[in-house]
């Protein structure tokens, strides 16, 4: 693979199927920690957490497509913002209770995983414009 085909511009993909697929991971954890008898506050603060994180990405998203140049930075900095605030939260809880925080912070960590990778893929998929 050349370096051309990182810098070369393409359309932007659908952001759905990464939500989705993110979305999908949380969902099927629930069963998950049903059956090994985790403790489901874990699950449920992943699972809140993922639901703010995407309701905020979404205000983002609505936000560039005013189109203008401050837009574009109020949604740059939001999202890092959106990760920070994850962050916090998370390690608000590990401090308190420790297994807790970590059985969260590794379902979010997945399924964000997931959604990265899905972008990835639906963006470099996608032909050169």
């Amino acid at each position: 693979m050349s370096a051309g085909a990182f810098t070369t511009p393409r359309p932007a993909p659908s952001i759905l199927l990464p939500i989705v697929a993110g979305t999908g991971v949380i969902a099927l954890a629930l069963p998950i920690y049903l059956i090994a008898g985790w403790r489901l506050e874990a699950w449920l603060l992943a699972a809140t957490l993922w639901a703010g994180s995407q309701a905020f990405s979404y205000l983002l998203v609505r936000l560039r497509t005013q189109g203008n140049l401050v837009a574009s930075g109020v949604a740059a900095f939001g999202m890092m913002f959106r990760a920070i605030a994850v962050m916090v939260v998370v390690l608000a809880v590990a401090v308190s209770d420790p297994h807790l925080g970590l059985a969260a912070a590794i379902t979010y960590a997945l399924a964000y995983t997931v959604e990265l990778g899905m972008s990835l893929v639906s963006y470099f998929g996608n032909p050169p414009v």
